[in-house]
Parts: structure tokens; C-alpha cells; sequence
């Protein structure tokens, strides 16, 4: 594998099944970027950003025939604003509002609370509802499509999902403009909005005649309903916590409840206070289905209820179970005669909904619970990173049905990309119908059925879903006589036969063996992808990691995460961070098909944004950094990655000169780093390579006196510097010279070699006629003639281990930026030199203690109180306390806290490359030696990282050597 590629998977992760600039990023590796930006105050967009063409974000058809005149003006739901009905105004005026982000005032309705849509029927089990004083927050009823179509207008990084599936059209113009409620006549502003005011109070209300009971009232006494309801202890939720400053809950606490009629989400609203805060602070409000019957009570009849927490919820943004009762109820003689049917009505509502459980929201599927905490912390903790569109658009997935949600998030995290509504079998989900009718609706997914239009990559994707028999099936329809091919070779077979024009009805055979098909849409997987990388910061890791900690699978330290400083200052920062990311995995897909070409442009990108960034931090200013570890989650980091890969492309291919000029340029971006020391070696021997002895050896000799270029590259530029440096290039000998020559121990032991093939690791008859590798085979001289050495084989797994267990405390401590996210196994900055700067005053007087003795009652310790959790290094299963405590006795105070101070210095250098065997005797009870060697077979030599390490660890005081296994000579 090329020196670098795994570097770059890690950072990639998880392939992205979608790449939103794919287009641009290949275009623009042969003609330069267009960009044309909209600027309104701070806010800039980027047109180039946005994958959906503006034309396509029209609410209203330019096509249509409607004629309106030109003197009729509408209200615009955006900024309120009168504006002309006719076509075109309304487009363009509601295009330049969501471009420009502007705000909604507290007093403004909603897209969705406008009248955008002819009013839905009343659903006869509405979901839950939410209430809030600020933003859109309710589980509302479902919502048309129009609005759902408006509310999902992206001003940046939207994908068209016309060109990737088939999606509901808006209506016509005509038929449009009664749909969005914009009056064809002139009327004023307050009596347009009071009128859509009192048109959704109508439809909130339930009419005696059209509730559940309405027709059976007639046969109940007013005065028993009343005495029932009093009676009753209603047990129902609070829910909508995580929309407010919710005060705290206790079990058994007593809770009040208030009418809050200028909620501006919800009229109805009735909100849970605390009676035992001085301000009555508030708790959350009732299911907006309970509270809908509710209000009119406490209105009219000045109900009073009190309630009783049943038990606290371990989220304290979850549902909170409750009971309350009626204190007081009007007497049958304060109810008028014309108020009995609605009286009777209302009560009787509130008794179906309590008695049904309806009120009762469900509690979440752990999944569904977990996708929603990780789209939740996102927006909180990025609020900038988002758009005003793109934040709509993922708090809309609250207000989907619980079928809806599963349903999404069990397709989200499968392979896909297209599914088969036909095999769908999850026992939580009821009606797959209704959640892919609603999912559709709110553009989280597209379909492919028999009225799409057929998109030439869709259908070779959707051909993956069929099987070999069904694939021949369609070769037998077609009458082929192909017989006898794989799966792969079947489908390019009916796929090249259809570009060539000769299958025109394969779609339609396909599709009458697949039916529906659905897949996650373009911009609802370019946005959550970005969700989920905010949320873990991390490519490799998703929503399987809830999974296994709730399992105990794997256990993560505790921490405290202190965040002051943003990782992305800008959106445009997150933009190209997540583009170098898309480059990078372009680059490893057409390493993987052996797209030279591709990878090539890739490259060529890559070059192109660093060079860009030198430019750009020669002309600011430079500002310290609070936490300069952050920039690895940087564009121009992830584009280091890649042009790092491209150096070792053009090195395979010989092209020499190429990486000289890439590792130039590296060197040049990134002058405090710790990778200049493989960058600098690469540049010298590239040079060398192309006949330039005196600049390859002027290289070397200035990343000598390079600080950040340090273990294994800086023993191998001071071996460059010796070897190239003889007279008459140089006359006088640097001053390491004598360390660089100086010389290892070694040991000789004879082996019965089993094979001797050139690529192959050596193999061996060990002292019991086993077959076993050299490492064993010198654990077995060791144990024996050797001197009666015990050990482990383990290169740096142990020396990690016993780090990771001495230094826990250091390094989970409380150190600001750190830590972000609850799935870190290590800080951010252990591998920076932040790490020991920003710890020392802890660090030193630690190693202290160890360097004193007490490095086996620290160890100790540690192993009890953390056995089993996850830290970076420390490996449980391998290594058992007794041979963790065996070793550190052995090794001694002095040595492991010089070997501990190195890692905590830097331990990106130092955390490989370690000698293979540890091993260690004791001299009576609590005293012992060490030593540490390094096993090398006939054909191998010790690498410059090794030799460092050998090295160092004998100027802090071990016993290293290196045992070389010879075969038996010849004689």
C-alpha cells in the first residue's frame, strides 16, 4: 500500500455513498472555479456551493398560464412584506428572502403556519404535540407536500433530486395560488394574518357535532361527566423539554398548570410549571392533543389542575410521566344551556384520549432516540454551520411520525443506495405506506416507480438490487442467450445493451419485478453526513457506536468536555473541509480501480487548495491559536493527506521531479509540524534520485537543525548527512557523527530455517520443534541459555499499555477543547505537542512519584478502577496485571519515568517502532533488570526508527540490544 493511504481512509471513513461536488471538483481540475456570491450584511453565499440550480427552487411554475394582475399584491411569509401576486414577483421575491437568510420576528407565522396549503383533514390520532415561546419546535399533524417542498429549499449545498429521482411536482400556477393562500385581492396586512389566525383556531378546535363522542353526548348527565372527570387521576406526559429553559424534575414533586395562549406555535398551548420555584419556572406543557380539550376549560370554566411527577427520565430532555387531577370543576348551574354539547364533548375527548393512552406519547426506539440526540447536539453545539433552510429542514424530522423516523434511520444506516419497499420487514415500524408517503413528502427520500423518469445511474444501481435469477429472467424476456455470467457481468450485459438503445423496456421489466424503490435522497445524505461528522468528529465511527456502549461492548472513559473554541470559524471553513474530504475519497476510489487519470486531477486539486492557503496566510495576519491541535479538521490538513499520497503516487510511477515539487510545497505550507521530518527525508532522496547530490545533501543538513523534524527521519537525515557529506563535498565532520556511528549489542543464535522465500517472514524450527517466527525463537534462547530472561513479544503494545495505565489521570484530565464528543478514547491534542505544555505543571511532579518507586501502586490502581476501558494504547485483553506488574519492578522508577516524559512529549514520534521483545528476571522479591531487543531475521536490517529508539532508550538508562537469527552455515 502506498506510504500514506491508510492515513487517508482514517480521516475518509465511511465511503459516502453521495458526493455533492463531484461534478464541480472534476471540472475544476481542468478550468478554473466560477463564482458568483449573494452578500446581505455577514452573511455570504457561494452559488458555486449549491449542487440544486436556483431556477429549480421555484415555488411557483414559470410555465404557467395563470394571468394575474399586476396591481393584486400578496403577503410574503418570509419577511412579511407586501408584494405583487403575479408569477414572477413572488418567485423572485421569495428566492432573494431564503438566499439571504432572512430572519423570522417573534410575532411573524411560520412557512408551514401560512396558509401555503389547502388545510389538511383532521387526522383522527394526531402525533405529538410540542410547544415552545421561540421557534418552530411542534409534532405536528402531517404535513402537505407544498409546504414541505418550500420548507426544504436550500440556498447551499442542495442537490437537485429531480436528476436523481423522481420527486412530486409543484402544482400548476393556478392551482398553486389558492394552494399557498395568497389572495388574489388587495387586502390589508392585519386582516390578512387575522384571518389565517382565526382559519387555524377553527381547524384546532374540535366541533361538538365532529368529536369522537359528539353524537353520543345527548346520553351522558352533564353533572356525572363533570363528578368522572374530577375523579379521575389522569395519567399523560410532559413533553417539549427540550424547547425550553426546563427547570429540573423531581420524583414525587408537585407541578402546576398554566394556560399560554400567546404561545405562537400552538393558541391551546397549556404549560407544567413548578409551584415550588419562586418564578414558577417551567417544566414543559402537555401533549397538544390533551391540550386542545383542555384549554377551553381552564378558558371558560376556570378548571384547575395539579399534578404529581410519577418518575424522573434518565434524558432530561425526555418525556416526563405524570398525573394530575381536577381541583376544580363548574356545577351544572354555571354551565349555560348552549354550552352543554360542547361541555359534554370536550370532557368526553379527554376521557377517550386518557382511556385510549393516545395522550401518552410512545417512548422512542433506542436507534430512533440516538439519531435524533446526534442531529440535536449537532445544530445546538453548530449553530453558524448551518443555514436557516438546513436547520428547518433536520428539526422537521422531530415532527415526522415514529414509523417515519425508524423507518429513515434504519435505511440510513444500510448499504443501499436503493431499497425495495417489498422487502422492508422491521416489526417496529406499522405502516411502511404512510412513513415512505411521509418521508417522500418531506423530501428525505425519493422513489422510483412506474411513472419516474429513469436516470441512466439510477437504474445501473437499481439493477444491483435484483437477483441472478431475476436478471436471467429478463435476459430470457429479451430473448438473450446468455448463459453462465456472474451477477456483475449479467447486469453491464442488460445495462450497455440499454445505453445502446437496443432494451428500451428495461426499466419497466425492472421495475415489474422490484416495484417501488426508494433511497435516501441526495441532500438529506449530504446533510446528515455533515450531522454526523460535527457530532463524532470522526470518519470512522457512526451510529453503531451508541449501540455498543449501550451494550458494554465498549466502555468510554469519563471526561469532562470544556469547549471555547470552535473547530470551523465559518461556514466556509466546514465547506471546504468536508470538499478536501470528498477529493480524498475520489482519490482512493481511483486508486482502487487504477484510474490514474482520475487520481492524477485529484492530485492536481489538492496542489491547487494548498497553494491557495500559502497565499492567503501570507496576506493575513496570524493569530495564536487557543487550541492549535484543531487543525487537523482543516482543509488544507485533509489536502496535505492527499498530496502526501501523491508523492508516494509519482514516486511508484519514477516521476521524481513531480514529488520534489509537491513535497516543496508541503514543506513550505506547514512549518511547525511534525511531519516535516518524512517530507524533508522524501525531498533528500528524491533529489538524489534525480542526480542532485548537493541540494538533496543541503536539505538534509538543514532538517537536522530542524526542531520539529525528530526521531527515526531525524537519525536517517544525520545518516544522509554522513554518507553524502564526504570530502570533497564537506571536509569537516558534524558534531553528531559520533552517535550516529555509535554501536548496538549484538547477539548471534542459530536457527533452523523453514522457508526462505524473498517477501515472506522468516520462519523457524524452535527449540521444541515447533514452527514459530524469530521473535519466539529468541524468546526461547533468552529463557534459556540465554540467561533465564522472561518476556513478551509485543513491540510497543506493552510500553503503550503501561503508559496509558501510569499517565490516566494525565491524560483524561480537564484540559479546555480536548474534548468534544462522548465517544473520545483519548484527547484531541495527545498527539501534539500541546499535550505536554498544556499538562506539565501536572506531568512532572507525576513522574515524580514514578521515578520514586511508586509506579506499581499507581499501575495498580489504575488497573482496578478502570479495568475494561477504552484509552488510546492500552490494550486489556493482551497483557495480564501480573506481567504489567513484573515488568514495571523490573524496569525501574528512573527508566519508565524518562520513557513516559517521551511519550508525553510527543507521542505521535515515539509511539511506534519500539524494540519487539521486553524482558525482564527478578533478583530476589521486589528487585529485577530489564532489557529490551530488538529481533531481526538473516535478510532484515534495523530501520532509522528503530535504530532512534534503541538509541534513546539507552540514554535513558535500558539495556537494549539487537539478537540477529542466522541459519546454520554451509559448511
Amino acid at each position: 500500500m502506498l506510504r500514506g493511504r491508510e492515513s487517508l481512509r482514517r480521516i475518509i471513513g465511511k465511503r459516502r455513498r453521495f458526493l455533492p461536488n463531484l461534478s464541480r471538483i472534476i471540472s475544476a481540475s481542468s478550468s478554473p472555479t466560477l463564482s458568483t456570491s449573494l452578500e446581505d450584511g455577514n452573511h455570504k453565499l457561494s452559488i458555486e456551493d449549491s449542487a440544486i440550480p436556483m431556477a429549480e427552487s421555484k415555488l411557483v411554475d414559470d410555465n404557467s398560464e395563470v394571468v394575474i394582475s399586476e396591481n393584486n399584491f400578496v403577503i410574503c411569509p418570509v419577511c412579511s412584506n407586501q408584494i405583487r401576486g403575479d408569477d414572477h414577483s413572488v418567485n423572485s421575491h421569495i428566492d432573494l428572502c431564503l438566499v439571504r437568510g432572512t430572519k423570522r420576528k417573534l410575532s411573524q407565522r411560520t412557512l408551514l403556519q401560512f396558509s401555503f396549503c389547502s388545510k389538511p383533514k383532521l387526522n383522527k390520532c394526531a402525533t405529538e404535540g410540542v410547544h415552545a415561546d421561540t421557534t418552530v419546535i411542534h409534532d405536528s399533524e402531517p404535513m402537505q407536500n407544498n409546504c414541505l417542498q418550500l420548507s426544504n429549499i436550500s440556498t447551499n449545498d442542495v442537490t437537485s433530486a429531480k436528476s436523481q429521482c423522481e420527486m412530486t411536482r409543484p402544482p400548476d400556477g393556478a392551482s398553486l395560488k389558492s394552494s399557498l393562500g395568497l389572495d388574489t385581492t388587495t387586502q390589508p396586512e392585519d386582516n390578512l394574518m387575522e384571518k389565517n389566525r382565526i382559519d387555524d383556531n377553527v381547524n384546532e378546535l374540535v366541533d361538538a357535532s365532529s368529536g369522537p363522542f359528539g353524537c353520543e353526548a345527548p346520553n351522558y348527565d352533564v353533572e356525572g361527566i363533570l363528578r368522572e372527570l374530577s375523579s379521575m387521576a389522569l395519567e399523560t406526559y410532559i413533553v417539549g423539554r427540550r424547547y425550553v429553559n426546563a427547570a429540573e424534575v423531581v420524583s414525587g414533586a408537585s407541578i402546576s398548570f398554566l394556560r399560554d395562549p400567546t404561545n405562537i406555535k400552538d393558541p391551546n398551548a397549556v404549560k407544567a410549571v413548578s409551584p415550588d420555584s419562586g418564578n414558577g419556572r417551567v417544566l414543559g406543557f402537555l401533549p397538544r392533543q390533551l391540550a386542545q380539550h383542555l384549554s377551553p376549560l381552564i378558558d371558560k370554566y376556570k378548571l384547575i389542575f395539579e399534578g404529581v411527577i410519577i418518575s424522573v427520565p434518565e434524558n432530561p430532555v425526555d418525556i416526563v410521566p405524570i398525573k394530575m387531577m381536577c381541583l376544580k370543576s363548574p356545577s351544572c348551574n354555571e354551565v349555560a344551556k348552549d354550552d352543554i354539547p360542547m361541555l359534554k364533548s370536550l370532557c368526553l375527548n379527554i376521557l377517550h384520549l386518557i382511556k385510549s393512552g393516545k395522550n401518552c406519547p410512545p417512548t422512542p426506539i433506542k436507534y430512533q432516540q440516538n439519531f435524533r440526540v446526534v442531529i440535536e447536539e449537532a445544530l445546538t453545539s453548530n449553530t453558524d454551520l448551518f443555514t436557516d433552510a438546513e436547520k428547518f429542514f433536520l428539526e422537521s424530522f422531530n415532527s415526522m411520525s415514529d414509523d417515519s423516523q425508524r423507518l429513515f434511520v434504519r435505511l440510513y444506516t444500510r448499504k443501499g443506495p436503493w431499497f425495495r419497499i417489498s422487502s422492508f420487514s422491521y416489526p417496529e415500524i406499522l405502516d411502511y405506506k404512510q412513513a415512505v408517503s411521509e418521508l417522500s413528502e418531506a423530501s428525505y427520500i425519493c422513489s422510483f416507480g412506474y411513472k419516474s423518469e429513469v436516470n441512466d445511474n439510477d437504474l445501473e444501481e437499481i439493477l444491483n438490487m435484483l437477483t441472478v435469477s431475476e436478471l436471467c429472467e429478463i435476459l430470457q424476456t429479451l430473448k438473450d442467450s446468455k448463459r453462465g455470467l456472474r451477477k456483475k457481468e449479467l447486469i453491464a450485459s442488460l445495462y450497455s445493451s440499454y445505453k445502446d438503445g437496443l432494451c428500451r423496456l428495461l426499466p419497466s421489466l425492472v421495475l415489474d419485478r422490484t416495484a417501488t424503490c426508494v433511497r435516501i435522497s441526495p441532500f438529506a445524505e449530504s446533510l446528515l453526513w455533515r450531522v454526523q461528522r460535527l457530532f463524532f468528529l470522526d470518519g470512522e465511527q457512526d451510529l453503531s457506536a451508541f449501540l455498543l456502549a449501550d451494550l458494554q461492548i465498549l466502555k468510554y472513559p469519563e471526561y469532562k468536555c470544556t469547549i471555547t473554541q470552535p473547530i470551523f470559524s465559518a461556514r466556509s471553513d466546514l465547506l471546504a473541509y468536508e470538499e478536501a474530504i470528498e477529493v480524498a475519497q475520489i482519490m482512493d476510489q481511483s486508486l482502487d480501480e487504477g484510474n490514474s487519470k482520475m487520481v492524477l486531477q485529484c492530485i492536481e486539486r489538492a496542489k491547487s487548495q494548498l497553494s491557495s492557503y500559502v497565499e492567503l496566510k501570507k496576506q493575513s495576519v496570524p493569530l495564536e491559536s487557543e487550541a492549535p491541535f484543531l487543525q487537523c479538521f482543516s482543509a488544507a490538513w485533509v489536502n496535505s493527506k492527499v498530496v502526501l499520497l501523491g508523492v508516494s503516487f509519482h514516486e511508484q510511477e519514477r516521476r521524481y521531479q513531480d514529488a520534489i515539487k509537491l513535497l516543496k510545497l508541503l514543506l513550505n505550507t506547514f512549518t511547525s509540524d511534525g511531519r516535516r521530518g518524512y517530507w524533508t527525508l522524501r525531498l533528500s532522496v528524491d533529489l538524489e534520485h534525480v542526480g542532485y547530490i548537493e541540494d538533496s545533501l543541503s536539505v538534509a543538513e538543514d532538517g537536522v537543525l530542524d526542531p520539529w523534524v525528530r526521531a527515526g527521519s531525524r537519525m536517517a537525515l544525520r545518516r544522509r548527512v554522513i554518507r553524502l557529506g564526504k570530502p570533497p563535498r564537506r571536509w569537516k565532520s558534524p558534531s553528531f557523527a559520533a552517535s550516529v556511528k555509535m554501536k548496538i549489542k549484538e547477539v548471534h543464535i542459530q536457527g533452523r530455517p523453514l522457508n526462505g522465500k524473498v517477501g515472506m517472514k522468516s520462519r523457524f524450527y524452535g527449540q521444541d520443534d515447533e514452527q514459530c517466527g524469530v521473535e519466539e525463537l529468541a524468546l526461547q534462547f533468552y529463557a534459556g541459555e540465554g540467561g533465564g530472561w522472561q518476556g513478551v513479544h509485543s513491540e510497543s503494545g506493552i510500553w503503550l499499555t503501561i503508559y496509558g495505565l501510569l499517565m490516566w489521570d494525565s491524560i483524561f484530565l480537564d484540559i479546555p477543547n480536548t474534548f468534544r464528543t462522548r465517544f473520545q478514547n483519548a484527547p484531541l491534542d495527545m498527539d501534539s505537542d500541546y499535550f505536554y505544555v498544556a499538562r506539565k505543571s501536572i506531568i512532572e511532579p507525576h513522574l515524580q512519584k514514578i521515578h520514586d518507586g511508586m509506579a506499581e501502586a499507581i499501575l495498580i490502581m489504575s488497573w482496578e478502577l478502570h479495568l475494561g476501558t477504552l484509552c488510546r494504547g492500552v490494550n486489556w485483553e493482551r497483557h495480564s496485571l501480573s506481567e504489567l506488574r513484573a515488568a514495571v519492578t523490573c524496569i525501574g522508577g528512573p527508566c519508565l519515568a524518562n520513557l513516559c516524559r517521551l511519550l508525553a512529549q510527543d507521542y505521535r514520534s515515539w509511539s511506534s517502532g519500539m524494540p519487539d521483545l521486553l524482558l525482564w528476571r527478578f533478583h530476589g522479591d521486589y528487585s529485577g533488570e530489564a532489557k529490551l531487543v530488538e529481533v531481526k531475521g538473516p535478510k532484515d536490517r534495523l530501520s532509522e526508527q528503530q535504530r532512534a529508539w534503541l538509541l534513546t532508550l539507552m540514554d535513558c538508562g535500558f539495556t537494549a540490544e539487537v539478537c540477529k537469527v542466522n541459519p546454520p552455515a554451509v559448511t
